[in-house]
């Protein structure tokens, strides 16, 4: 979306995701499953992909029991286990998108993704097409309330590691390098100030507009991939006109 910040872009369609929420929660749970087992124990405190799976499940209004329970689970004998993989592809007018998955069946996810690529005229590349049109990076957002200086904060946090920021209706959001992520999230520990969302996430470095005329059909591989029970997340660079996509939602 020209125009609009990085972030805009990748949640532009925050609300049609919303209600989709069960669909969310799944999803969320597998995060924190996997950020157990994979990430550092069952303590957020010594656990900082933990720490922040929890964040993103508190921003969608998961229950604490249910957050508090998914976490013994992964921490107990017999939970699931899964493995995390990543797709790239194209869909209609070169879009790249970039997928996600945390999977417990491989053979599954590969054919199911293939198959959502297929059926949406867009394709599946090779591993490591897409790199260079994505920058691998930590994402803050953060409310802001009068009492706090959005200058100021942003100097605290330049000096632990964050390296951009957009400020937009009373929120703003700090990007960093990955290797920076975990600095920045500890000062924002330091200063008791929790994100509203956080995480690792793709943001395009260019952009590939996508015409009106194939916006249902692009918007339909997107919608199939989140619907799919082994997909996390799904990034893409599409440029998308403001009207148009007002439209299509309505």
């Amino acid at each position: 979306m020209a125009g609009h910040s990085k972030w805009a872009n990748i949640k532009h369609r925050k609300g049609a995701q919303d209600a989709k929420r069960g669909k969310i929660f799944t999803k969320l749970v597998k995060e924190i499953t996997v950020a157990v087992k994979v990430g550092g124990g069952p303590d957020p405190d010594f656990n900082p992909r933990l720490r922040t799976a929890v964040i993103n499940a508190r921003s969608q209004s998961m229950p604490k029991d249910n957050i508090d329970r998914a976490i013994k689970k992964a921490s107990g004998a017999g939970g699931e286990d899964y493995n995390e993989s990543t797709f790239e592809g194209y869909g209609p007018d070169g879009v790249a998108v970039f997928v996600e998955c945390a999977t417990d069946n491989n053979t599954r996810t590969v054919a199911n993704i293939r198959m959502h690529f297929n059926k949406n005229a867009g394709s599946l590349g090779k591993d490591g097409c897409l790199q260079f049109m994505f920058d691998h990076k930590g994402v803050f957002v953060i409310n802001l309330s009068e009492e706090v200086d959005a200058d100021e904060l942003m100097l605290e946090l330049i000096e632990a590691g964050a390296d951009d920021y957009e400020v937009e209706e009373q929120k703003m959001t700090v990007y960093t390098e990955m290797i920076n992520f975990g600095s920045v999230q500890k000062q924002l520990s330091e200063m008791k100030i929790e994100p509203s969302e956080a995480g690792l996430m793709r943001i395009p470095s260019m952009y590939k507009t996508l015409s009106t005329d194939n916006l249902a059909t692009f918007m339909k591989l997107i919608d199939t991939l989140e619907d799919d029970d082994d997909v996390q997340k799904v990034y893409h660079n599409a440029d998308i006109d403001e009207a148009a996509l007002e439209a299509y939602f309505s």
